[in-house]
Formats: C-alpha cells, sequence, structure tokens
C-alpha cells in the first residue's frame, strides 16, 4: 500500500477496501473471520480513520458485517440468503429488459458507432468471462463478469441502476464463493452465456435475454443448494448440456 503525501485519504480508503474486497473473493477470509480497524491498519501501515472507512463501506456492500462490540467480520451466507439476493438481481435485470423492449433511449439505435462500440466492449469482456468459466477459474471470472455487468447496465444511462446492480452481484459473489471455495475442479460447473446474452440484447431480443438470465439464474441456486447439502465434498454432477 503506497504510503506517500501524494496519496489522500480518500485514495487509502479506496484502495483499502478493494483489496480486502478481493481477498473475501478469492477466499482467503473465510465466513466468520473477525477482524478490528487497528488490525487492519497495522497491517497496511496506514492510520485508523480511512480504514474503518473502508470496513464502513464494505459493510454496506455486503461484504462484511459490523460488529459493535467485536469489530468486523466476514458474513456466513446460505442458500436462502443467495435466493434473496438473485431474486432482487431479477427484479433489476428484467426492468431493465423492459425498458428495452419499450424502446429505451440509450438502446434506441443499436446501429449508432458509440452503441455498437459499446456492445463490443462487453461482449469481449463477456468473452473473457465465458474462458475463465470453461477453465474454472473463479477468480478470473468473478472479475471480469463484475466487469462485465456494470458495464452493461451502465449502457442503460442510469448510475443508480448500475451502482445497485454492482453491489447486489458483488454481495452474490461473496456468497457464491463461500459455497465453491472448497471444489478442486469447477470446469463445467461455471456459467458461461455471458455473449449470448450480449448479442441478444444488441438485437434488442429482451425475451431471449430474460429466457438467459432466467437459466443463469435457476443454474446458480441448483449449484449453491447442491453445496449446502453436501457436507463431505465430492463431485457435482455437471449441469444438462454442458
Amino acid at each position: 500500500m503506497p504510503g506517500t503525501g501524494a496519496v489522500t485519504r480518500s485514495t487509502l480508503r479506496q484502495q483499502i477496501a478493494d483489496a480486502l474486497r478481493d481477498e473475501v473473493l478469492a477466499g482467503r477470509l473465510l465466513p466468520g473471520r473477525e477482524f478490528t480497524v487497528k488490525e487492519i491498519a497495522e497491517q497496511y501501515g496506514v492510520s485508523a480513520t480511512p480504514v474503518r472507512e473502508a470496513l464502513v463501506d464494505l459493510s454496506a456492500q455486503g461484504v462484511l458485517e459490523a460488529d459493535q462490540h467485536r469489530g468486523f467480520r466476514v458474513p456466513r451466507y446460505t442458500a436462502a440468503d443467495h435466493r434473496n439476493m438473485i431474486e432482487a438481481r431479477s427484479l433489476v435485470t428484467d426492468g431493465m429488459f423492459q425498458a428495452l423492449a419499450d424502446g429505451h433511449d440509450g438502446f434506441r439505435n443499436p446501429e449508432d458507432p458509440r452503441m455498437a462500440a459499446a456492445f463490443a466492449v462487453v461482449r469481449r469482456r463477456g468473452d473473457e468471462a465465458r474462458r475463465a468459466a470453461a477453465a474454472g477459474d473463479l477468480s478470473v471470472l468473478i472479475g471480469y463478469d463484475l466487469r462485465f455487468w456494470r458495464e452493461l447496465s451502465a449502457m442503460f444511462g442510469n448510475p443508480y441502476l448500475a451502482d445497485f446492480l454492482h453491489r447486489l452481484r458483488v454481495q452474490s459473489w461473496v456468497c457464491t464463493v463461500q459455497h465453491l471455495r472448497r471444489l478442486t475442479d469447477l470446469r463445467g460447473h461455471l456459467w458461461s452465456r455471458h455473449t449470448e446474452l450480449v448479442d441478444a440484447l444488441a438485437q434488442r431480443d429482451a425475451a431471449t435475454a430474460r429466457s438467459i438470465v432466467a437459466a443463469y439464474n435457476a443454474h446458480s441456486l441448483a449449484l449453491i443448494e447442491r453445496r449446502t447439502e453436501r457436507p463431505v465434498e465430492r463431485p457435482i454432477e455437471r449441469p444438462a448440456g454442458e
């Protein structure tokens, strides 16, 4: 963590939040892990103020839980939590797709060069996510998946919607990681239809986009629920068609 005078408190706050979020998403900070502002400040060699602000930010995003007496901890998420997160995400994406079907300004002219360029960028991001999913590389997949949805939702021109969906997806991945990190081979088990979704949206095909996301949600729920039902690790069945 840089410690020069050129680094502002705001920058430190974001750097610490990003670093801790990455640790949680990588599964290196396990569910139930507790820590204090002092511990993190000493770890990064910074003052307590930006650390406290970063931890509060992560708590607001659902990455951490705040405990008035003990500090902060990594939350333990259940399959029921995951189902609720998916339901909330679906309400957002269904609204996005309905706006598409109704001719939302952001998608009114998909032939516009700027819109075509934006779709191309998101599609490349989706292709990287697809490759990572096929390889079973969860860490790489999470990074590209978050960027994919952030950039895709930003195309609707509503920063509040994009920010809300991003927070939901980060929280969903925190939950997912807790149940998948112990699997030794994730190849063939991770959703990888990002580019199909982009193509459907580029063609203004809201029905197909909804179908793709519905299949994704069902696949994600089944994957987590199978894990929570199994106290002893063993290979999980590959979804039909994969």
